[in-house]
């Protein structure tokens, strides 16, 4: 009998031992066993079996063995051989008993499981238990356990058909929830549905498991092991022919799964049905908005911006050069002080980085640098556009500096040029052959914003994944060798920050206009809620009916909608007015201290376009058209951009406002009580805060004169800064700091 190895390391007799000190011990200690019954020790049990062998001759007879104590070795060895020969019986025994009653299959496991060590601690604990095993205790007991331990291995072994790898469980026992399972698995799955997760439509269909799965469940079981290399079936291949959308199947090793969409012909996203009216294909508006959508900065562009900013918040150059002085030469200060700007970041640079700052200094005049200045320099320009909340103060100190570099006095003094044009996306891809990309349906689709509002996740995670899709088809379609794909997706992905920017600001038009059509109607007023206006009263500069107001207020939010949607090109337009060499300027008292005047021809042409364009759609035009570019009211281009910048830090914390009154009362009971017994209740609320905005943001206040404010163009964005600077003192004020309100500045809103 072999001894288990997790055998109680204590002293345990040898039942097969030839030695004669063991057997001599063997034999004391039976005769102990029988004399004495009653006073066994801890080891008796398990040798009382073996005696009982001992003790039985070939006939079956007990002979006494006290006679048989005093017999030579030989004799010992005699016994020990029969009791083997009585143990080997045993046990064949108990083999063809169990193979009688259990199929041929389930032997085999039982057998192999036999040689575990479970099974020969189970062995060992019968024959310590001192009593011989009968027939009825092997189908009793034992098969009881062998069946249990046969589950258990049926069990792990579907569980390993299941999972891939080579992963060690633990057994466990089949319990009721298991056997749900398994009935629960064996039901009639869906046609068409994944038969892991039975609620999701298949798309690939494994050869070797023969069962079909849907993308996340196929990823997840055939992530690992042999699983991987299985051959696949991809059921969501559309493939065009002869102009035919039909659908096929190509098998795939699961190794280049990630591969698979290198085949543009099988992973070409479906096109948006683009609906344009005009004659200008959808193509040729894409291109022509591309023309002034910049580019988006990479790393190493954001690291010389960090220095250009550093450098302009030092620089006093607005304070030395926009004053009157008669000590000096106006240009001789110029140029000073455009040349210690540029020390600046040379030293700077060499901080940030020691060589390539040592390339700039070491036996080199500004002359020589002159592409970094350029390029450091049109960084700044091109990130202002795209992020109009950032480099406040810092912007104007560098246009106002380039706009000196340009004079022909200065720069010939200079003797090096700071201005380059702003590198858009247009001109990136012209310079590399591939303005083919803005002509393709999927442009759309790559270049969509994503919006979140009344979506639930997984709709919002396909339209991610479709988006991302078409980028990656794009990317591998126009990819050449002067245009790789990562510089198609820098250039897809600026397009689509021009995109985010129009919902942030030119959206907020559209739903204070929404407002506006849902609360009021022109042809009939609301008792408490007119929106008609009379000069002299409230601050008022303009006499309006309840009817004319309202279409005032519209055409005005309209208006800004249209200016808000071609900002980027008026910002190109005014970057051309300002940088021109031929347009000079004069430093003049426009009544808030001095002020650079300067003619807009661009900006000016564009403008007009844009108010014939929207006084067409409303049809009939309520006020005056005058719009005020290069005077006292709009001194240049850049105090244009920057007041028509303003607009959505205008309308967005009302809008704001008004979608967070309901959340915000919804959570304090006497918040309500106080929106009910004030303002008559939620609906109410909102109905006062845009009454009294409609009415008094647009009456031509702001000014002491009606050239100055009034119905003009600018006028109407000048009366709506004077009513945001009187907001503190309306009734409904508490219910904007409930909100979250902090100003209209911007800032932290």
């Amino acid at each position: 009998m072999m001894q288990s190895e997790n055998a109680d390391p204590q002293p345990q007799p040898g039942y097969n031992s030839h030695t004669s000190e063991n057997a001599s011990d063997d034999t004391q200690s039976s005769t102990t066993a029988l004399t004495k019954p009653t006073e066994q020790p801890s080891i008796t049990p398990a040798l009382t079996g073996i005696d009982q062998y001992n003790d039985m001759d070939e006939t079956g007879d007990s002979v006494d063995n006290q006679n048989t104590g005093n017999n030579t070795e030989n004799q010992e060895e005699i016994n020990d051989a029969a009791a083997e020969r009585v143990l080997d019986n045993f046990i064949k025994e108990n083999t063809q008993e169990t193979s009688r009653e259990v199929p041929q299959g389930k032997l085999n496991e039982a057998k192999a499981e036999d040689t575990d060590s479970e099974g020969e601690e189970v062995e060992e604990e019968e024959l310590a238990s001192g009593v011989t095993p009968s027939y009825e205790q092997v189908n009793g007991a034992q098969m009881e356990e062998r069946m249990s331990l046969l589950k258990r291995k049926q069990r792990m072994d579907e569980i390993l058909r299941q999972e891939d790898g080579d992963s060690e469980f633990e057994d466990e026992q089949m319990t009721d929830v298991d056997q749900e399972d398994q009935e629960s698995a064996s039901a009639p799955i869906p046609e068409g549905l994944c038969v892991e997760c039975r609620d999701q439509e298949a798309s690939f269909s494994c050869e070797q498991c023969s069962e079909e799965f849907c993308e996340m469940c196929f990823a997840m079981i055939h992530r690992t092991g042999n699983r991987r290399n299985h051959k696949y079936k991809n059921l969501n291949v559309n493939m065009k022919t002869n102009g035919k959308v039909k659908t096929t199947a190509k098998i795939i090793s699961n190794d280049d799964m990630e591969t698979e969409e290198s085949t543009p012909e099988e992973d070409e996203p479906k096109p948006i049905n683009i609906i344009s009216s005009g004659n200008t294909s959808f193509g040729d508006w894409f291109e022509s908005r591309a023309k002034f959508i910049p580019l988006r900065l990479n790393m190493e562009e954001r690291k010389l911006l960090r220095l250009l900013e550093a450098a302009l918040n030092v620089s006093e150059y607005t304070d030395k050069i926009d004053i009157i002085s008669y000590n000096s030469s106006k240009t001789r200060r110029m140029v000073h002080q455009i040349k210690d700007l540029c020390s600046i970041l040379s030293g700077l640079m060499v901080a940030s980085d020691y060589k390539k700052g040592q390339e700039l200094i070491i036996n080199k005049s500004f002359e020589d640098n002159q592409e970094f200045f350029q390029r450091i320099f049109e960084i700044g320009r091109r990130h202002k556009i795209m992020n109009p909340e950032k480099m406040r103060d810092a912007y104007g100190k560098l246009m106002y500096m380039l706009m000196d570099s340009v004079i022909p006095d200065v720069q010939d003094m200079l003797s090096f040029s700071l201005v380059i044009p702003i590198k858009t996306v247009y001109s990136f891809l012209k310079e590399r052959d591939g303005l083919g990309l803005l002509h393709h349906d999927s442009m759309a689709e790559a270049t969509k914003e994503i919006i979140a509002d009344g979506k639930s996740r997984p709709q919002i995670n396909q339209e991610i994944r479709s988006k991302e899709r078409a980028i990656e088809w794009l990317s591998r379609k126009f990819a050449n060798d002067n245009l790789t794909q990562e510089e198609i997706k820098h250039c897809l992905y600026s397009i689509g920050d021009n995109h985010a920017y129009l919902r942030a600001n030119r959206d907020c038009c559209e739903r204070i206009s929404q407002y506006l059509q849902k609360y009021f109607n022109p042809n009939k007023i609301e008792k408490g809620y007119s929106l008609a206006i009379s000069s002299g009263r409230n601050g008022a500069r303009l006499s309006h009916s309840h009817e004319m107001q309202y279409l005032y207020a519209n055409q005005t939010l309209h208006l800004w909608r249209e200016i808000q949607h071609e900002m980027f090109m008026l910002w190109s337009l005014s970057d051309q007015d300002l940088l021109s060499d031929h347009n000079t300027y004069r430093l003049r008292d426009t009544g808030q201290g001095l002020n650079r005047v300067q003619m807009c021809p661009a900006v000016s042409k564009c403008m007009h376009s844009i108010l014939h364009r929207a006084q067409q759609k409303a049809g009939y035009w309520v006020g005056s058209s005058v719009i005020h570019l290069g005077d006292k009211n709009v001194p240049n281009a850049l105090m244009f951009i920057d007041k028509y910048n303003q607009v959505s830090r205008i309308l967005n914390p009302i809008l704001i406002c008004l979608e967070s009154i309901e959340p915000v009362i919804a959570k304090n009971t006497g918040l309500r009580s106080y929106v009910d017994n004030s303002f008559g209740g939620v609906d109410a609320l909102k109905k006062s805060i845009l009454a009294d905005f409609f009415k008094y943001a647009f009456d031509g206040s702001g000014a002491d004169n009606f050239f100055d404010a009034g119905s003009c163009i600018d006028g109407r964005l000048t009366s709506a800064w004077n009513w945001c600077s009187l907001i503190e003192k309306k009734s409904y004020f508490p219910i904007f700091l409930l909100t979250g309100f902090v100003g209209f500045d911007g800032d932290g809103f």
